[in-house]
């Protein structure tokens, strides 16, 4: 399956983006309906964070997540489920008062951040593998956290996606995957262009394709404008892709899109390239995934 992509739909994510534009779901039937019609539009993977219905901000309510996985399920949509379980390392530092977190700090325990992975077993799930500058604030991710967060993933049979910021976290990747707390064929996602880690380039992709362990597979993505750039080099160097309203509310210039369309152009892009969309049960055998739990 050399010329297929695995093509993931990141649908509403955790940034302050539901008033910049009224296509981000928000309400868990609104990121249900978003991974369905995605996954009619060409995506193997959901990736799901949840949002609180009333303010449209960031949520870690696992009965949210419920509610989302369910209505997916009970679909009987083919599309692979994978759910953040980086949520809750936020910290903005009080200036004021440095050992303390101020105004829009979110700090989850391991245990905190694996709640809704533990109980709903989605096939994948999201492990953030480092620390952080971003933006303002930190992105909170201690070696020792990380020791026991890919311990109750890897406890749970649910797959670890590795998120790698910057190329540290590649290192500290790889280490666990070391000491056994990653399980055989792990998976690795570049994300890129966020301030302030790795650049959204060719050169940066390749460097990161070097770095990681031997029998891997991996996805890049970019945000904003570079979304779709990057995602033409990933494709080209090889690596799985992912586009949605995460990371980029734009379809062209000035003009926001939905995530199904974000989906269909990146497919179109795809085939432009003579390469085409993994489907979820051939996303399944490339990941090596375990059959998904209904």
């Amino acid at each position: 399956m050399t010329s297929k992509r695995i093509l993931t739909a990141a649908l509403t994510g955790a940034g302050d983006t539901t008033e910049k534009s009224p296509h981000v779901p928000i309400t868990p039937k609104e990121i249900a309906h978003s991974a369905i019609e995605s996954a009619k539009a060409g995506a193997a993977i959901a990736h799901i964070h949840v949002r609180d219905p009333q303010t449209g901000k960031l949520s870690h309510d696992v009965a949210l997540f419920r509610e989302t996985v369910e209505r997916i399920r009970e679909a009987d949509t083919d599309v692979i489920i994978n759910l953040t379980a980086g949520g809750g390392g936020d910290f903005v530092p009080n200036l004021e008062d440095p050992t303390r977190g101020g105004p829009g700090t979110d700090i989850q325990t391991p245990v905190q951040r694996h709640e809704p992975i533990g109980e709903l077993l989605p096939e994948i799930c999201t492990l953030d593998c480092g620390s952080l500058n971003f933006g303002d604030q930190v992105y909170l991710g201690p070696e020792s956290w990380l020791r026991e967060h890919a311990t109750l993933i890897k406890e749970s049979g649910v797959k670890p996606e590795l998120e790698v910021f910057d190329t540290g976290h590649i290192r500290l990747a790889n280490q666990l995957i070391a000491e056994g707390l990653i399980s055989e064929n792990p998976m690795y996602q570049f994300c890129l262009g966020i301030p302030w880690g790795a650049d959204a380039d060719q050169e940066t992709i390749e460097y990161m394709r070097g770095r990681i362990v031997d029998g891997a597979t991996w996805s890049a993505f970019g945000i904003g404008r570079l979304q779709l750039p990057i995602l033409i080099e990933a494709a080209k160097l090889g690596g799985n892709v992912r586009v949605g309203l995460e990371d980029n509310l734009y379809l062209d210039k000035g003009v926001l899109g939905t995530n199904e369309q974000l989906v269909d152009k990146a497919v179109n892009l795809l085939q432009k390239e003579q390469l085409e969309p993994a489907t979820p049960e051939e996303a399944r055998e490339l990941l090596n995934l375990k059959k998904p739990v209904r």
